[in-house]
C-alpha cells in the first residue's frame, strides 16, 4: 500500500469553540490539581467552588487557584446556584455516590475514570443523569486529544484497511505500600481500574465491545489485582492483547494494525504524543505524525473540559466520542477480567 501524502487535520476542541461554564471540584487531590491547572491555562472555563471533607484542604486548594468559594462538605457545593458542572476527582469508591449527589441537584458531571467500580454502578449513575436531564461523562481524556481525532479519521478513511489487531500496555511501578489507594480494595484499587482502563478503552475505541474475554494475572496480599494480561476477541476476526500492572513500569505504548497499514503510538500513548503510520512490510515505508500544539502531559486534560462545555451547549446528555453505553461496556470488560483473575487466586508474594 502507498501511504497517504498528508495526514488528516486534527479536530481541536479549541477554547473559543464552547461557552464558559462555571465548574466546581469535589475532592481536591492530585488529579484535581492537574485538571484545574490545565483548565485555567488552556480553556475559558471557570472554577467557582471546591468541596472536600476537610474545609482546610478545600481552602488551601481554593487559595492555590484563586477559586472564590471553598467548603468542608460536598453537599454545600452541589446546591449552589452558580455551579453548572461538577468535576468529581475522589477515589473511585466515591464516584457514584458523589455523582448521584451532583445530578440530583441538577448539575452536569465529569467523573474521573474509572467512572465506577462496576458496570452496574455506572448504569445507576447514567440512568439518574438521564432522568435529571443533565450531561454526564467519564473523564476519558484520551478521546479528545488531537492524535485521537487523526487516528479516527485514518480508520474512517480506510487507510489501515481492515483493523485486525490492537496491542496496548500500561504498567506503573506503584510503591508497594498497603496504605496507598491503588493497593486498597475498599477504595477501588487494583491494576485494572485506573491503570488498565487506558488499554481497555483504547481497544474499545478501535474495535468496539469484545465478544470474548480471557484474563490472567495475580492479586496482592491486600486483595487487589496486581497485574493482568488480557486477550479479547472481537467481531471480524479482530483481537486485542492488553496488559496492565502495579508492579513494574512498562513501555506504555499502543499499536493498531490493519490489513493495509498500522499506527504505532509513542509512550505514553494516552497523553498528547506522536505516532507513526507504517505500511505492512517488515522494513517498509513509514511516516511520523507529531502533536502540533506543543502541549504535553496533563495539559491534555483541558480538551475534555472544552468538549464537555461544547456538548452541554449542544444540549447533549452524553459524549458522542465516549457514550454511556461504551463506558458501561468497558467497565463490564474490567469486571469480567477482574473476576477471572480473582477466581484463579494467584497471590503475589
Amino acid at each position: 500500500m502507498t501511504l497517504p501524502e498528508a495526514f488528516p487535520a486534527p479536530e481541536f476542541f479549541v477554547r473559543d469553540s464552547a461557552p464558559s461554564l462555571r465548574w466546581a471540584v469535589l475532592a481536591p487531590g492530585g488529579i484535581a490539581v492537574e485538571f484545574v491547572r490545565a483548565l485555567l491555562r488552556f480553556t475559558d472555563q471557570r472554577v467557582v467552588a471546591v468541596g472536600s471533607r476537610s474545609r482546610d484542604r478545600a481552602a488551601a486548594f481554593a487559595a492555590r487557584f484563586e477559586i472564590p468559594h471553598a467548603f468542608g462538605s460536598y453537599e454545600e457545593v452541589v446546591e449552589r446556584g452558580d455551579v453548572d458542572v461538577v468535576y468529581i476527582a475522589s477515589p473511585v469508591s466515591e464516584h457514584v455516590r458523589l455523582g448521584l449527589l451532583a445530578v440530583g441537584a441538577g448539575k452536569h458531571v465529569l467523573v474521573e475514570k474509572p467512572l465506577a467500580t462496576t458496570a452496574h454502578d455506572a448504569r445507576r449513575l447514567f440512568a439518574a443523569a438521564e432522568d435529571a436531564g443533565v450531561f454526564a461523562m467519564e473523564a476519558m481524556w484520551t478521546r479528545y486529544l488531537p492524535q485521537s481525532s487523526v487516528i479516527r479519521r485514518l480508520l474512517a478513511d480506510g487507510v489501515l484497511g481492515e483493523v485486525e489487531s490492537v496491542l496496548a500496555d500500561h504498567g506503573q511501578a506503584v510503591p508497594r505500600d498497603p496504605s496507598r489507594r491503588l493497593w486498597r480494595p475498599e477504595l477501588g484499587g487494583g491494576a485494572l481500574g485506573d491503570i488498565g482502563i487506558y488499554p481497555i478503552a483504547f481497544a474499545s475505541e478501535m474495535l468496539g465491545a469484545p465478544t470474548q474475554i480471557l484474563a490472567q494475572g495475580m492479586v496482592t496480599s491486600t486483595g487487589v489485582d496486581a497485574w493482568a494480561t488480557i486477550a479479547l476477541d472481537h467481531d471480524g476476526n479482530a483481537h486485542a492483547a492488553l496488559s496492565a500492572g502495579l508492579l513494574t513500569r512498562t513501555p506504555i505504548v499502543a499499536t493498531v494494525a490493519g490489513s493495509a497499514a498500522r499506527v504505532e503510538l509513542a509512550s505514553p500513548f494516552f497523553m498528547p504524543t506522536s505516532f507513526r503510520l507504517a505500511d505492512t512490510a517488515l522494513f517498509g515505508e513509514s511516516r511520523l505524525w507529531r502533536e502540533p500544539t506543543g502541549m504535553t502531559g496533563f495539559d491534555g486534560l483541558s480538551w475534555e473540559a472544552t468538549a464537555l462545555a461544547r456538548y452541554v451547549d449542544e444540549e447533549r446528555v452524553e459524549s458522542p466520542l465516549h457514550t454511556h453505553e461504551e463506558t458501561i461496556s468497558i467497565l463490564a470488560t474490567i469486571d469480567e477480567a477482574r473476576r477471572q483473575i480473582h477466581d484463579a487466586g494467584r497471590v503475589v508474594r
